[in-house]
């Protein structure tokens, strides 16, 4: 069975050595009092959960998946899943970073983002029924009535309910303009909703004693398309004025998706039969509201990746140490054994390496993103919420397809190192490599992402949130210029900066011709500037750990030898990339379809 080991030295070396965050939150009147001595103490308490209560049922999980039962549509969760989120919730778990008014205990979203990292590392099935709770939450929480606030939030905050978003419907996924489920006005001025919903994570299951679900629908007269689309929360059962739970509402599964992954998650079909919901937001306006749970699952789903990455390279690396195969072709390294392990060779170093670069990379971005998240909700300063909102809004894109598609490259990878055995149930690497590849579909494919963030968030404003990006890069490499010991990082990080601008304006020229321009060029686009954020990271790490590579610790060693192999070894896929980008529409769309 795999093993999880909870990477506490490296989320403070980002949260305290990268990023400063204390001295960053203390600027933000919620987080005044906040220190390091405690978010230290609930990440290092939050990780202990992750090991030692949802880790161990991640594998038996897999195998047992969940059971429906056609009856009653009732879904049973696999086995050890209720009692280990009972005690999620009696440790207060989901209050971590809620508004205090509604029970929550008003800590950074920041130290929330690390504690889930921990969570999807030891069991991703199991976290995504929590996990969606918070963009519900957050959802309610902008849009909703005092009403709605009042009934949903407190229960949301302390877990006693969980959430879902219903999205899709069997003849549409991320077009959502196509959508037909009805929403019926009656007389009381609740809803009456009719249709079906596939693919939602989360949907059934015996948990928490009620279940609410935020459900995109059609009022009768509503114009077509995207803009006529509202948003309705619906509950499993209704609830009564006083909180409490009421009759069973009209929404039920009616079925449960066999899938390649996630298996102990309830992927259910969600059928409602004149289920009552009550509007959330404007009429026709529920994708505005919607869309805050939805950037909230995308760096959610950035973060799933991150966590299997950095397990899947921990049961590597155990792997390689102790697999014994050949010899080194530079003679025994190993010479009392019978072979030598199998890190001593250079791919299987480079996998491995791989897998460490791409979690320590995500690890930054996200930490300094979900950073930027907390500015924009809480800094008492207008012009620095706007600034930090549109920076969340150009780097959420980068989170969900970069770090998922490395997450897919990374567990594949650490499968490969485990030769056959990878391939084996019980090592569990093969369950990583599984449900990371969900990561890379759901809440928007990376192909969605990468159009969202080239042709909207960098070209739709002329490049100026991107331009704004690339200045702390630029001040960045213009301080550390004359540093020599530096040359190895800044250089690349600065040849790379100006050809994503040279790239940026040739697209944003070919654009103008054609607008298909952008969708052929969108892909390896988010790829490189994904790559130039992980680089300006890297290159900042680099900095600190040459600082202290003399003091004795080989966490810094360890920093300084991981940027140089990123820098060595995968920056350089930014000049392949950039490459074909610059190709163009015309070798996809030369070929009449008839010859496909």
């Amino acid at each position: 069975m795999p093993h999880y080991q909870p990477p506490l030295r490296d989320m403070q070396f980002v949260m305290h050595e990268l990023l400063n965050v204390v001295d960053e939150l203390k600027m933000l009147p919620a987080h005044a009092d906040i220190d390091a001595d405690t978010i230290n103490a609930v990440l290092e308490e939050g990780g202990k959960f992750a090991a030692e209560v949802i880790a161990p049922i991640n594998l038996s999980g897999d195998a047992e998946g969940c059971k429906l039962d056609k009856t009653t549509h009732e879904v049973t969760p696999p086995k050890g899943f209720k009692e280990a989120y009972k005690q999620y919730v009696e440790g207060g778990w989901p209050a971590l970073s809620c508004d205090p008014d509604f029970g929550g205990q008003g800590l950074p979203h920041l130290v929330n983002q690390f504690f889930y990292e921990m969570l999807n590392s030891a069991n991703q099935a199991w976290t995504m029924y929590p996990g969606l709770s918070h963009g519900a939450y957050e959802a309610l929480h902008a849009h909703g009535t005092p009403e709605q606030k009042a009934l949903y939030l407190p229960k949301l905050t302390s877990g006693e309910w969980t959430g879902t978003m219903c999205l899709t419907e069997p003849h549409c996924g991320t077009d959502l303009g196509l959508l037909r489920t009805k929403a019926e006005p009656q007389a009381d001025g609740s809803y009456k909703i009719t249709g079906q919903k596939i693919f939602i994570s989360a949907g059934e299951h015996d948990m928490a004693e009620n279940i609410v679900h935020l459900v995109l629908a059609r009022l009768p007269d509503a114009p077509a398309g995207s803009k006529g689309i509202s948003l309705f929360v619906v509950p499993k059962f209704n609830v009564n004025a006083d909180g409490s739970i009421g009759s069973r509402n009209g929404i039920y599964c009616g079925g449960l998706e066999h899938k390649m992954g996630i298996h102990g998650n309830a992927t259910a079909q969600m059928v409602l039969d004149g289920a009552v919901g009550t509007l959330v937001g404007e009429p026709n306006r529920g994708l505005a509201a919607m869309f805050v749970m939805m950037n909230a699952a995308r760096l959610g789903v950035g973060n799933q990746s991150l966590g299997l990455t950095e397990v899947a390279y921990q049961n590597a690396v155990a792997y390689a140490k102790d697999r014994i195969q050949m010899r080194a072709l530079s003679g025994p390294k190993a010479p009392d054994k019978a072979a030598d392990p199998i890190i001593v060779h250079p791919d299987v170093r480079k996998m491995l390496l791989t897998a460490r670069a791409y979690a320590e990379g995500a690890r930054m971005l996200q930490g300094y993103t979900v950073l930027q998240l907390d500015k924009a909700l809480k800094s008492d300063d207008e012009d620095e919420r706007k600034e930090a909102d549109a920076e969340v809004a150009l780097l959420t894109p980068i989170i969900k397809a970069f770090i998922t598609d490395n997450g897919w490259i990374a567990t594949s990878h650490c499968m490969q190192v485990f030769g056959g055995h990878g391939f084996i149930h019980e090592w569990g690497m093969e369950q990583f490599v599984r449900d990371a590849r969900i990561n890379m579909i759901y809440e928007g494919t990376n192909t969605i992402q990468s159009l969202d963030l080239l042709g909207r968030k960098v070209l739709g404003n002329n490049g100026a949130t991107l331009k704004k990006f690339g200045k702390k890069i630029a001040a960045f490499i213009e301080e550390e210029g004359t540093n020599e010991a530096m040359q190895e990082f800044v250089n690349p990080l600065a040849d790379l900066g100006d050809k994503v601008n040279k790239l940026t304006q040739e697209i944003g020229m070919k654009a103008f011709g054609n607008p298909d321009e952008v969708g052929a060029a969108a892909v390896d686009y988010l790829r490189v500037v994904g790559h130039m954020t992980f680089a300006f990271f890297f290159a900042q790490a680099a900095k600190i750990a040459l600082a202290k590579k003399d003091s004795g610790d080989p966490f810094y060693t360890a920093k300084l030898a991981t940027a140089r192999f990123y820098f060595a070894k995968l920056l350089p896929e930014t000049a392949s990339l950039i490459r074909t980008a610059r190709a163009g529409l015309s070798p996809l769309m030369e070929m009449d379809e008839a010859l496909f």
